[in-house]
């Protein structure tokens, strides 16, 4: 695939449901004998049911982007199918690292369990892994899920944040996440998820600061303890956290196109990510969901270039960034960081 940037890329925000092409969807539904939007007759005729547009006018009709993708992924064959042919797609594309997350708990509708769930994305992850001859380096987040409150989902989350650590012990599962939704409730009630993870020294993300205030980010970073943290972009709104966050070592995981998808920033070049870049924070560049957002990293660059100014050498930086942040071995990291020096 012909390449527009020549360094090596990393994605630190990558989630496997958003990263599904139509076509495979497509196959999949018709396999398993599910409904399409639509009466969808193609791929194409499904593509504007599962990819962003126009019409998305709110963020609630961005996430019923997801519904197909979350309807078909309820077995273990259609899993690990989805995260090989990530793998393969991102490998595909120039990048030399990527975690991939999903959430094990969306994906026992129809019996599979958690732990079923983890196992099958694994699979497909080796299998990508083993056909695209070691070109990428691969880590795998489970999530915990914020539905609203807190107690809506304890146990189901109580069981993810123990997968994490079980499965961390066994080199599959590299840390733990909280996505979903923010400000139904404040993050310090999901704390009991990571005190397990912490004591079962199983690193951490945290969705923060996306659509919410800068305070939910300062949770992550002082009471939860994360160093990176998804999205993260609203810090901006607190000139003291940015300067925790330098002095910390904090990494954000930043989504433009999936921000101004969700309305929490208004356009790209009133995105913080540049100033936030010019102060000192770490800050790095995934694409979220690529295929329900319709872009990928480099197109990602493209408007980081063209709206906020940043040098090719400044986007290698950020890559530079996310290796220093990865969740995969320090002998790993090397490797990398080998890779991107010479563009820096």
């Amino acid at each position: 695939m012909q390449q527009r940037y020549p360094f090596p890329k990393t994605e630190l925000h990558l989630h496997l449901d958003g990263a599904i092409l139509p076509s495979t969807l497509f196959e999949m539904a018709k396999e398993r004998g599910i409904e399409l939007p639509g009466n969808a007759q193609s791929p194409e005729e499904l593509t504007p049911y599962v990819v962003y547009d126009p019409t998305c006018v709110s963020v609630n009709t961005f996430l019923e982007k997801f519904e197909l993708p979350t309807t078909i992924l309820q077995d273990q064959a259609a899993l690990e199918r989805a995260a090989y042919e990530l793998v393969v797609r991102v490998a595909n594309q120039g990048h030399m690292y990527a975690d991939i997350r999903f959430a094990p708990q969306i994906h026992t509708r129809n019996g599979m369990t958690q732990a079923e769930a983890i196992e099958a994305v694994r699979a497909g992850i080796d299998r990508g892994l083993a056909a695209t001859n070691g070109s990428v380096i691969v880590s795998l987040i489970v999530c915990c899920m914020s539905f609203g409150t807190a107690d809506l989902n304890h146990e189901a989350n109580l069981e993810t944040a123990r997968l994490a650590v079980e499965y961390h012990d066994r080199g599959i599962v590299q840390a733990m996440d909280l996505a979903g939704a923010e400000g139904f409730c404040h993050l310090t009630d999901f704390k009991d998820l990571f005190d397990i993870a912490n004591e079962g020294k199983c690193p951490i993300t945290c969705h923060a600061g996306d659509s919410q205030e800068p305070i939910e980010i300062r949770t992550a970073i002082e009471v939860f303890g994360s160093r990176r943290i998804g999205h993260g972009h609203h810090i901006y709104d607190d000139p003291d956290l940015i300067q925790e966050a330098i002095e910390k070592g904090v990494t954000l995981e930043v989504c433009p196109t999936s921000n101004l998808q969700c309305l929490t920033q208004p356009s790209y070049e009133e995105h913080p990510i540049k100033k936030l870049f010019d102060m000192g924070l770490h800050v790095t560049v995934s694409t979220d969901n690529p295929v329900i957002s319709g872009v990928s990293v480099e197109d990602e660059y493209d408007h980081l270039k063209e709206s906020l100014g940043f040098t090719d050498k400044e986007l290698a930086r950020m890559n530079l960034y996310a290796v220093e942040a990865a969740f995969c071995s320090d002998e790993e990291k090397e490797i990398l960081k080998k890779k991107i020096e010479p563009y820096l």
